[in-house]
């Protein structure tokens, strides 16, 4: 099958966005399609066009299914579109998903997210992640990441400003990898590393460094006010790293509901509190640790790519039915 797959995020862009669909490309490649990655749509024939972001792509959608009436059509499911768009923009986003013969949500809460008419076309893809080497012997001190670009859906210095009210004795400190997307999130990023003895911000690095610093930190925090579906998330569950996150839809539908590792969104005492649990209770270490190996099985590349499978037969199966 030869598939069109549309993403805002240009080529050499480390947004999510792209990495998802180069990395579905390799999947759909590996399972024989034909995948052709664009950020614009110009009227092209393809046998189904897939369409990240909802709201982003309207007009990509709405120009395939005037001129492709007869082919499938699958939009995906952005945390911006779910958590954001579909409220601010909602004649564009929830047109896109009405024309979509399929929707892909990244988390399994999103049924409950979106208008009920449209849940019979959602299916949920997990991201995956590659297994990551392990660092052998015991990790020295006490370092938390967080992993993310600076802007405002990650809220990404709530672990940081969380530090600075635990106890002097606290060996924690705040790792930050992620590029700043604005000037002013450089600046105040800038400006909390120097006055917070806590707190080091990396700047953007590739994804072996990703890696060698989930190896050596003791948890993960990832404080985001929305996501759709992080794929730090995958990523941390297949290290086997303890994750500590804001308790908001998109970590819950995949974490769980009754994992123990979530604080309140933006509530920076509770998760000072959670971090200094981290570092003084090794059981309650070793619970996060093990509820998140549990889940990492959902997140291989092979249980992704059969989900893809599952939605590109739904789109077609759906198209069908419509078009007999």
């Amino acid at each position: 099958m030869n598939i069109t797959l549309i993403t805002p995020a240009p080529p050499g862009s480390r947004a999510g966005n792209r990495a998802t669909a180069e990395r579905w490309g390799r999947l759909l490649g590996q399972a024989g399609h034909r995948v052709n990655i664009v950020t614009e749509y110009h009227g092209q024939p393809c046998d189904l066009l897939m369409a990240l972001h909802a709201w982003r792509s309207h007009q990509a959608v709405v120009r395939f299914r005037e001129e492709h009436p007869d082919t499938p059509l699958i939009v995906v499911l952005t945390g911006t579109d779910i958590y954001d768009h579909q409220h601010r923009f909602p004649d564009d986003t929830l047109e896109s998903m009405a024309l979509a013969d399929c929707l892909i949500g990244l988390h399994h809460r999103v049924c409950q997210d979106i208008p009920e008419r449209f849940t019979p076309k959602l299916m949920t893809v997990l991201q995956s992640a590659e297994s990551p080497g392990y660092v052998s012997g015991p990790k020295q001190g006490f370092d938390i990441c967080v992993i993310g670009h600076l802007r405002h859906e990650k809220d990404p210095l709530r672990a940081a400003w969380a530090a600075r009210r635990l106890l002097k004795t606290s060996a924690i400190r705040v790792i930050n990898a992620g590029g700043a997307h604005t000037a002013e999130w450089e600046h105040e990023t800038l400006a909390e590393q120097q006055s917070n003895p806590r707190f080091q911000w990396l700047g953007e690095v590739d994804k072996s460094a990703i890696h060698e610093l989930m190896n050596r930190c003791r948890a993960m925090v990832i404080s985001s006010v929305m996501e759709g579906g992080a794929n730090v998330v995958s990523e941390a569950c297949r290290a086997g790293l303890p994750i500590i996150a804001s308790d908001i839809s998109g970590n819950i539908g995949l974490l769980g509901e009754d994992y123990p590792g979530y604080f309140p969104v933006g509530d920076d005492t509770e998760l000072a509190r959670l971090l200094q649990q981290a570092e003084h209770s090794p059981e309650f270490l070793l619970e996060l640790e093990e509820r998140v190996t549990e889940l990492a099985g959902s997140f291989t590349p092979e249980s992704e790519q059969a989900a893809l499978l599952a939605a590109i037969d739904k789109a077609m199966a759906g198209r069908t039915r419509l078009n007999p």
